[in-house]
């Protein structure tokens, strides 16, 4: 993650949940008190965010904050597992205590999805991708959320590559003269990849010699037909309605990547508690 993008955003994020100020913990606490607590896992999850995010949300808000990490990103943990200490001024850890739960819990969510993911196509060369599909403003985070449980990346945004899709084929009139435009206005070093829905758009792609062909809402007999038709010649991406339970069948077919919006759209979130230690 680009820690400077990172800051922004959680500086943004405190903001928006103490306003004017947290009214509670300045009349309750004095700013000498200190005190500590930790991040416990309420149930099983993979870990995500525990020193990059929460650690830093806290320390953030006040650089006397100090951390301890005990559990790495994209561990697999049981419930009770600590998986962060936070020791320092009370006011501080109290303020920052919910912005630091709400991001964590959202990204482990989103990485234990993706480790659940990733088991189901183990034992094939399938790799799980995200998508764009995103929360507005965290996507940098969701995205690492799912490297931590071991899935890879999609794009970023727009301009990390060449996507043709249904609607641009539609607009343009055919995949041959999309390809043809696209190859007259980008870099050479940006791949192209082309959405399909049928083996007659993928026999197109072949033909106009495309980076990556997606193969978007198939059946599984049609996934297999495609990729022993391709034959290496390309990236085959397999997309659309990618449930859990259909990962292994999709990966069988022998598909190079498996793009699943789930991952970030559907996610639930992981139950994380602070526990209070001690003060002093």
């Amino acid at each position: 993650m680009n820690l400077l993008v990172l800051d922004n955003l959680l500086r943004g994020f405190l903001a928006e949940d103490i306003g004017r100020g947290d009214v509670t913990s300045e009349a309750v606490f004095s700013e000498t008190e200190h005190g500590s607590a930790v991040f416990r896992a309420k149930e099983s999850l993979v870990a995500a965010g525990m020193d990059k995010v929460a650690g830093r949300v806290f320390h953030l808000l006040d650089e006397r904050v100090e951390l301890e990490q005990t559990v790495s990103d994209g561990t697999s943990v049981e419930a009770g597992t600590v998986l962060l200490r936070v020791n320092g001024p009370v006011r501080a850890l109290l303020t920052a205590e919910r912005t630091a739960l709400n991001l964590v819990q959202r990204l482990c969510g989103i990485a234990s999805m993706t480790a659940a993911f990733v088991e189901a196509a183990r034992g094939t060369n399938a790799r799980i991708c995200d998508t764009r599909k995103t929360t507005p403003g965290l996507r940098m985070l969701e995205k690492y959320a799912v490297l931590a449980g071991g899935g890879a990346n999609h794009r970023f945004n727009l301009a990390d590559g060449v996507m043709i899709k249904d609607n641009h084929i539609e607009a343009c009139g055919s995949i041959a003269e999309a390809v043809c435009r696209v190859r007259m206005a980008v870099p050479h070093t940006l791949r192209i990849e082309v959405e399909t829905e049928n083996m007659a758009h993928v026999r197109q792609c072949i033909e106009n010699n495309v980076d990556i062909i997606m193969l978007d809402n198939m059946d599984t007999a049609t996934m297999r037909e495609a990729v022993g038709y391709i034959d290496g010649r390309a990236l085959v991406e397999a997309s659309g309605n990618m449930s859990l339970e259909r990962i292994a069948e999709v990966a069988a077919t022998g598909v190079d990547l498996i793009s699943v919006g789930a991952l970030t759209h559907s996610a639930g979130s992981r139950d994380i508690s602070m526990d209070w230690l001690s003060k002093g």
